[in-house]
């Protein structure tokens, strides 16, 4: 907790003294009060307990040793593709993908007070969201480790010129001015989260379903293109495929894949099969509910 600056950290306490009493309403999330993840954690289940961790390993480990129910961990973003390291801790972590949601990212600019910013503290990927406003505005971009956190740092120092670029919330949370709402470059800014859980949850019947796996490639040539073919031949649709790789070799590719259907599908359990058949493993981490058409997007 301590790495949190000061004016989340009472926050902090109380929200995680809040989950400590249920767990079962708790949703673990990485980051400060006031974060995406936070705002995301309340539009999936506005009836939870949001507990936020400092990294996304603690907000996994909150859900493994039961302080929380579940994690509502983002896992890409339209703009900047996958989230750094989360393809590394989802195998890790031994829990089980049971829902997807979808928020819609607006960055707000705030400060202490209307003194002109000349900088503007978050996230990288925010910052890089938000870059063309930057540039036109001359506010210098200044890394930080979380949107929320600089919220609440700039709340801590109260320098006058200094801003941060975090939600809304964050405004509210730690009584920020806001400067300027909206300030993303592309209006279709979107991050897919992931909600895991201990157990694997049967998902709902209606509507289409998703289940996300991993595998590894044999080191043979046409290794990915023999795997894949199962997929062509029954009909199954793929809606992400990415690659990774795992130790210093260079030799073991590893892939992250989202299908449409389940494994008691007949035409993805044939797929599956054959996929095996292809690689050194494959490990599926959980089949959901889709919260978002893939078709046409």
């Amino acid at each position: 907790m301590e790495n949190y600056p000061l004016p989340a950290r009472t926050l902090v306490a109380e929200m995680a003294t809040k989950a400590a009493a249920d767990p079962a309403r708790a949703v673990a999330y990485q980051g400060a009060p006031g974060a995406n993840s936070h705002l995301a954690a309340l539009g999936y289940d506005p009836a939870c307990i949001p507990l936020p961790c400092f990294a996304f390993e603690d907000a996994i480990d909150a859900v493994r040793d039961g302080k929380a129910e579940r994690a509502i961990i983002p896992i890409e973003n339209s703009l900047h593709g996958r989230v750094a390291d989360m393809h590394f801790l989802l195998p890790e972590s031994g829990l089980h993908i049971v829902d997807e949601y979808f928020l819609r990212i607006r960055h707000c600019l705030m400060a202490v007070d209307a003194t002109p910013p000349k900088s503007a503290l978050s996230h990288p990927q925010a910052l890089g969201q938000c870059r063309h406003y930057l540039r036109e505005r001359g506010i210098q971009p200044v890394s930080y480790a979380d949107t929320a956190g600089a919220a609440a740092l700039i709340a801590e120092t109260r320098l006058p010129g200094e801003a941060a670029i975090a939600p809304y919330l964050a405004a509210e949370i730690y009584g920020l001015r806001l400067v300027a709402e909206n300030i993303e470059d592309s209006d279709d800014n979107m991050t897919r989260f992931l909600v895991l859980a201990r157990e694997p949850h049967a998902p709902a019947a209606n509507g289409p379903l998703m289940t996300t796996f991993l595998f590894q490639v044999k080191n043979v040539p046409a290794a990915l293109y023999k795997a894949m073919g199962g997929f062509a031949t029954n009909g199954v649709n793929m809606t992400k495929l990415e690659s990774y790789q795992r130790g210093a070799s260079f030799a073991a590719t590893e892939f992250y894949c989202d299908i449409e259907g389940t494994p008691d599908d007949p035409t993805v359990a044939r797929a599956l099969e054959e996929l095996k058949f292809h690689t050194k493993w494959v490990r599926v981490l959980g089949t959901y509910r889709q919260a978002r058409p893939r078709t046409g997007e």
